[in-house]
């Protein structure tokens, strides 16, 4: 919701809300608020990526995980099984 269209809210909220409705409704938003971001994963500092990048790369080297190719190739193989294409369904 764009900042114009909050602030008009706002606006009307307060010409219309009694000073005990406002505070009930404030604390109504608040807490609701404080629940949705528990849901939301917090997004990572730079130093954290790095660090992540860092384990990735030194598991990789010492030769945990799979190559890029291998790992598209068991994809398919899933897919399709038998290593076969698949096949298509005749249009009607």
């Amino acid at each position: 919701m764009s900042t114009a269209t909050l602030v008009g809210l706002r606006d009307y909220l307060y010409d219309t809300l009694s000073p005990d409705n406002m505070i009930w409704l404030g604390t109504q938003l608040t807490e609701y608020g404080h629940k949705q971001e528990e849901h939301f994963p917090k997004p990572y500092t730079m130093e954290e990526i790095n660090a992540r990048l860092d384990l990735a790369e030194a598991d990789f080297a010492a030769g945990k995980g799979i190559p890029d190719e291998e790992a598209w190739s068991e994809l398919d193989d899933a897919i399709t099984p038998n290593n076969r294409e698949p096949e298509m369904a005749e249009a009607v």
